[in-house]
């Protein structure tokens, strides 16, 4: 019981330490990745047409 009880103050302890981001930075962050995500999927999207196309005018 008492490792059990020494566990959840270090876990307390550590959780203190922890610097959390602002909401800019979360918001920021969030922009960076749907933009990167729409972008990365256009691009695949593009590359599977082409692909697409060239197998239909080989078979």
């Amino acid at each position: 019981m008492k490792k059990l009880i020494q566990f959840v103050k270090d876990c307390v302890g550590e959780l203190k330490k922890v610097v959390w981001p602002t909401r800019d930075s979360v918001i920021a962050s969030t922009k960076v990745v749907i933009f990167s995500t729409v972008l990365v999927a256009a691009f695949l999207f593009a590359i599977e047409s082409l692909w697409v196309k060239l197998l239909d005018l080989v078979l």
